[in-house]
């Protein structure tokens, strides 16, 4: 599994601090994908066992959960990647263009957003979005915490 970028980010699961994985080789294409580059699997970098457990430990104590952008297409590898997230405390929590994920990816899964990108409806913050954020626990829907009213 290829990643294209590595960011610490605030904003894409609310509450939270995530250490933020952009995985290659999305076959959705969204008409207006803000990441064209993620369509091409083997751009970036390979994501070893070896640098995910480092950049794991670094964070320890100052994140609190690890989120993937995409990856489900390599359903084996991040299953075993959210389960090393789990085992060291984080929360987890996968960002999809697809309507579901397999039961075995959402069982490692504290939070889950789907939907494909369309630029008419907007993104969570929309109150007409086809995306949706779940708590998967509960199944409860969050997208009110998007919401800047």
């Amino acid at each position: 599994m290829y990643y294209y970028d590595f960011q610490v980010v605030l904003q894409e699961v609310p509450g939270e601090i995530s250490l933020c994985f952009s995985i290659s080789g999305c076959s959705m294409h969204c008409e207006g994908c803000h990441s064209p580059f993620l369509w091409k699997e083997g751009n970036g970098s390979l994501l070893t066992k070896e640098v995910y457990t480092s950049l794991l430990n670094q964070y320890k104590n100052l994140a609190t959960c690890v989120l993937f952008m995409g990856g489900e297409w390599h359903k084996e590898e991040l299953i075993k990647m959210l389960e090393e997230a789990k085992n060291k405390n984080y929360k987890t929590c996968l960002y999809t263009g697809e309507k579901t994920v397999s039961d075995e990816i959402r069982n490692q899964l504290t939070w889950l957003k789907t939907g494909m990108w369309k630029q008419e409806l907007g993104g969570l913050e929309s109150n007409k979005t086809n995306q949706l954020f779940i708590e998967v626990k509960t199944n409860q829907k969050l997208n009110y915490l998007f919401s800047k009213n």
